[in-house]
């Protein structure tokens, strides 16, 4: 899923690029802005490579979530790492959502909503992402009625 979505976002990227070097060679626009233009396609290659073809491996590699009674904690991060508590008795909301992509592949984003922000978690499996939200859900339901 994420390999398809960086996928059409740099391939839309590269066909934008290609319309101007086009429109470039037709109206002889400046000489620098062809130099230009051939350094942002460069760049955008070596991003889809990166993006399409390494991120999404690290990406499904890093990303850890675990539940208990008192907190959600989130771990993440390659470079800089990341984790998260989110301690339930904070939290006011559970959501999923999919986009078309997302869809496709059976998959969700689950959203932990407390009054200051906002996690995600991402690209979960459909039975994963609904049980893990009605666990949620219970147990900040039951920590706030406590």
């Amino acid at each position: 899923m994420w390999r398809l979505s960086r996928a059409i976002v740099h391939a839309a990227a590269l066909l934008l690029i290609a319309a101007l070097l086009v429109m470039d060679a037709a109206w002889g626009w400046w000489s620098w802005v062809g130099w230009v233009l051939y350094g942002a396609a460069g760049l955008a290659v070596l991003s889809a490579i990166f993006a399409v073809g390494i991120e999404p491996f690290i990406l499904q590699r890093i990303w850890r979530y675990d539940v208990s009674e008192e907190y959600v904690q989130l771990k993440h991060g390659a470079l800089t790492r990341v984790h998260v508590l989110v301690p339930m008795a904070k939290v006011e909301y559970v959501t999923t959502n999919q986009g078309p992509i997302m869809r496709k592949y059976g998959l969700y984003n689950l959203v932990i909503g407390t009054m200051a922000s906002s996690h995600n978690i991402p690209a979960l499996p459909e039975r994963e992402a609904f049980s893990l939200r009605e666990q949620i859900a219970e147990l900040a339901q039951v920590k706030d009625g406590e």
